[in-house]
């Protein structure tokens, strides 16, 4: 399904594929995933649960709306049922850009 992965380093967004919690795990970069619901279509924010405690090992920082800030890559996936599964994440980037800030 298609998901929207955040670089802070690079201040980018980009479209990419995904599966599973796996995949997002994966293009994260870390195994403690916690997200939160990010706008009313079911779109969630995907995120290193210890972001902050890893010191150097991220680089840079973002927010998405009011949403606590994240440090690393972050990862929009549209879901449904609370979050327990995944679908094509309803944002486009261009929508994602308006709403994000790079700290």
């Amino acid at each position: 399904m298609k998901a929207l992965l955040i670089t802070p380093a690079t201040k980018s967004v980009e479209i990419v594929d995904v599966s599973s919690l796996d995949d997002i795990k994966a293009m994260i970069g870390f195994d403690t995933i916690d997200s939160d619901e990010v706008g009313p279509e079911g779109d969630r924010l995907y995120f290193d649960e210890e972001c902050f405690i890893r010191g150097d090992a991220v680089t840079g920082r973002f927010q998405v709306d009011k949403v606590m800030p994240v440090a690393g890559k972050g990862m929009l996936v549209g879901s449904a049922d609370g979050g327990i599964s995944f679908k094509d994440v309803v944002t486009d980037v261009d929508a994602l850009k308006e709403r994000l800030v790079y700290l």
